[in-house]
């Protein structure tokens, strides 16, 4: 049996939508992680954060970021701090992190980043 794909992220994230969508038109069996019915994986967090790094998980661009107080948002500033806010507001995590068949993982949706992922599992 192939291994799975599992997308993380909030069902209705338009970016979310984006990658969900993709994969089905490619007839690939996914897996999805809603962060707001099932919450985040604790323990999958630090290998996010190794893979992409707290600059880029914690999305400082979106309308979550926005409304967090200046105490809030500059008391983010290592891996510890960047958890705990992650773990305490799901929605400021960039979407999605997909776990791709082969292991290897990715954040954000793109065609191309996408079709190397895929590549692995229509193998």
């Amino acid at each position: 049996m192939a291994a799975m794909i599992t997308v993380y992220g909030i069902a209705n994230c338009d970016t979310v939508k984006k990658a969900r969508t993709w994969l089905a038109e490619r007839g690939l069996e996914v897996a999805f992680h809603d962060f707001k019915k099932q919450g985040v994986p604790a323990d999958l967090l630090p290998t996010w954060l190794a893979a992409f790094g707290r600059d880029k998980l914690v999305n400082r661009a979106g309308t979550t970021w926005r409304k967090l107080s200046d105490a809030t948002k500059a008391g983010v500033v290592d891996d510890a701090s960047a958890t705990a806010l992650m773990l305490a507001e799901t929605s400021v995590i960039k979407r999605p992190v997909v776990r791709w068949a082969d292991g290897h993982w990715t954040l954000g949706f793109g065609a191309h980043t996408f079709e190397e992922g895929a590549r692995v599992a229509l193998k």
